[in-house]
């Protein structure tokens, strides 16, 4: 029942270098950072999938519609859908994820009012505003520390990945440093190969990558001076990391022909699709933490005609991932979260040269939620009839960042230490109504 609540061309040595030594490398950490005042809670969820919508999706044209409004609000966009939890209806572009309602939660009320790119942004990933010269880390890279890095997580594969490069709108690890640096994968998995950067390269065997390794160690002078050296003890042990990963098992994640064309198909053989799908395959992996940068949603002109072609795939491959984790048992383990930075103008800018173009707004906008201890069918928030202000139950963003940290086992009203070694609290006290424990 609806429920409404108040790339290959680095050199062999620089890839070992700084992947190995940064994301692989874990072992190498900082001895400082390995220390943490927030004790881990029970967590529910081992994984995170974030969908980052880059750009900022418009709120009215997916999942907050507002049918009654007139054409200089809604254009072309006049149908909505019942889903298949009684109450919630959403935009009629969106008629696969109308049928998988009982499995995700909306959020309609999100709020920070910064319109700004960048610092829109870092607001949303780290629950802090831009500036007093401290980076904060997004979350990302506080789970990769907590649940990666410093906490149980053994694997291969990089605990913090994305799919399939970083945003580039600050550095996500802040002062955590660049052990907390995602792993972007760069290519395109909806390709025959998914050429993953410094891990897979196309037209290179196994056999040649052993014979390059080969001939490092012979030109190493250096190395080889240095042999029984502790340090550079621990520099062997990073390479044969990053090795593993380059000619070992774990690169055969990366490997999507293994799954049947049927299911690629039904992902959508394009870009998002395709991400969606090796994001769940990292799941199985325990990877603790992946985003997806879904770029194309920060449409200021001609609108409609981009949304008529992203939102069909955004559809597809969304329901898709969250009825494929649902079917394998992860759905219960695994948190989705979807957003942008924020959402776009409800008024529609029909002047030249935008063309029936929408803005930057940050006032309100919208979010999904699913898996990990997040309940299913239900709304938080809602917002006026043209989605223009938050009428009820305003979510900030440190209220979403915090149920999330819950979620995976991170108390999120603990501390952690920044660059100098002070404690500095995780999350910001809520600024509306708490955190979202309501539906969790």
């Amino acid at each position: 029942m609806y429920s409404k609540i108040s790339k290959f061309d680095l050199s062999r040595r620089e890839f070992i270098r700084t992947s190995a030594l940064g994301a692989l490398g874990m072992q190498l950490g900082n001895s400082a950072f390995a220390q943490s005042l927030t004790p881990l809670k029970k967590a529910r969820a081992k994984s995170v999938i974030e969908i980052w919508m880059w750009g900022g999706p418009s709120h009215i044209d997916t999942f907050d519609p507002k049918p009654g409004a007139s054409r200089d609000y809604i254009g072309p966009f006049t149908d909505v859908l019942e889903t298949n939890v009684p109450g919630i209806r959403i935009s009629a572009m969106l008629p696969r994820l109308a049928q998988q309602a009982d499995k995700y939660s909306l959020i309609r009320s999100l709020t920070h009012g910064v319109k700004a790119h960048e610092t829109a942004t870092y607001m949303m990933q780290t629950g802090r505003a831009a500036g007093g010269g401290e980076v904060y880390p997004c979350v990302g890279a506080v789970v990769s520390k907590f649940n990666g890095g410093d906490g149980n997580y053994t694997g291969a594969i990089p605990p913090y990945i994305v799919l399939t490069k970083s945003h580039g709108r600050f550095s996500e690890e802040g002062f955590l440093g660049p052990r907390f640096k995602p792993f972007a994968t760069g290519g395109d998995p909806s390709k025959e190969r998914f050429v993953v950067q410094g891990i897979i390269a196309d037209g290179v065997s196994d056999q040649r990558q052993l014979s390059r390794r080969e001939l490092l160690h012979q030109v190493d002078t250096l190395g080889q001076q240095l042999q029984g050296n502790s340090g550079f003890i621990k520099m062997e042990q990073s390479e044969e990391a990053a090795y593993g990963l380059i000619l070992g098992d774990a690169r055969a994640v990366f490997d999507l022909k293994q799954e049947s064309g049927k299911l690629r198909e039904a992902y959508g053989m394009n870009h998002f699709g395709q991400s969606c799908l090796q994001a769940r395959r990292l799941v199985e992996k325990g990877v603790p933490y992946i985003t997806i940068n879904y770029n194309g949603w920060d449409t200021h002109k001609t609108h409609f005609n981009i949304m008529n072609q992203k939102m069909p795939e955004f559809d597809q491959a969304l329901a898709t991932l969250l009825e494929d984790l649902s079917q394998r048992g992860l759905l219960n383990e695994t948190v989705v979260w979807c957003s942008g930075e924020f959402g776009r103008t409800p008024r529609i800018q029909w002047n030249a040269p935008w063309n029936g173009g929408r803005g930057h707004f940050a006032s309100c906008f919208s979010g999904l939620v699913a898996g990990g201890g997040f309940t299913g069918g239900h709304v938080i928030g809602s917002t006026d009839a043209t989605a223009e202000e938050v009428v009820d139950r305003p979510v900030y963003p440190q209220d979403l960042i915090g149920s999330i940290y819950e979620l995976v086992g991170i108390d999120p009203d603990g501390t952690i230490l920044n660059a100098t070694g002070q404690a500095v609290p995780l999350t910001l006290p809520s600024q509306g109504n708490g955190r979202l424990y309501e539906i969790m």
